[in-house]
């Protein structure tokens, strides 16, 4: 596989989400600059900026491994998610633009039909650039890139099932866009933050324990703390 070398970091990203390489696993420049058809030049920035993520450590006698994380540190990614959805929908609210909306409405009419149809296997992806697009509309450079990172590494550290009611998350997505849409900071941000609650609850943790050791999924709790939406209204 041969990709241009800009390319590189986001490549070995995609394939430590994606399982490809392992938790623990070395990660050797010669090995990934073979198999992504470039030097180890681009290969080596691209594994510093994978430490910077949290994807890759660098270990005394080993060099660069994929990262084995804790259960701590996975609940503590949903929970800053929980903080920072709720700031990027208020922002969304007062900078979205008209492309956005239409984007964003466009998702969610797509969506009800799919859950109308039956069709749900596309629904997990719809609702991802749902809210990719919905952080792109924060038009908050520094959010975005800390949204899109927490996306990447909630995808490797848990598996999400499907909603039990599917139309009433959707519905929570197109209320969600009325409030963008009516240019309603506080409402979006406490209906993000309901909704971000609620999905919580169907992450299920893929292979790590307390000790960061492999194990088996597990449940998780909505929140540990709650999330403070003072002033909110229902």
């Amino acid at each position: 596989m041969r990709i241009p070398a800009h390319s590189v970091c986001t490549a070995i990203r995609d394939d430590i989400v994606s399982g490809v390489f392992e938790r623990g696993s070395r990660l050797t420049e010669e090995v990934l600059a073979r198999r992504y058809g470039v030097s180890r030049v681009p290969v080596r920035e691209a594994l510093r900026t994978l430490e910077s993520e949290g994807f890759v450590v660098t270990r005394r006698h080993a060099g660069a491994c994929v990262a084995e994380p804790t259960e701590q540190e996975a609940a503590d990614l949903l929970e800053v998610r929980m903080l920072l959805e709720p700031l990027g929908a208020a922002r969304a609210a007062q900078r979205r633009t008209e492309a956005h909306l239409k984007v964003l409405r466009g998702l969610v009419r797509l969506g009800q039909d799919r859950v109308r149809r039956g069709e749900g296997e596309d629904l997990r992806s719809l609702g991802g650039w749902f809210h990719e697009t919905l952080a792109q509309a924060s038009g908050s450079p520094a959010l975005i890139s800390l949204l899109t990172q927490l996306r990447h590494k909630i995808t490797w550290m848990y598996a999400v099932e499907q909603p039990a009611r599917p139309a009433d998350s959707w519905a929570e997505h197109g209320a969600l866009v009325d409030a963008v849409a009516r240019r309603d900071p506080e409402r979006a941000r406490v209906l993000a933050a309901q909704h971000a609650e609620r999905a919580a609850a169907a992450h299920r943790l893929r292979g790590v324990d307390r000790s960061g050791r492999t194990a088996g999924t597990a449940r998780v709790r909505s929140s540990q703390h709650p999330v403070n939406i003072g002033g909110a209204r229902h």
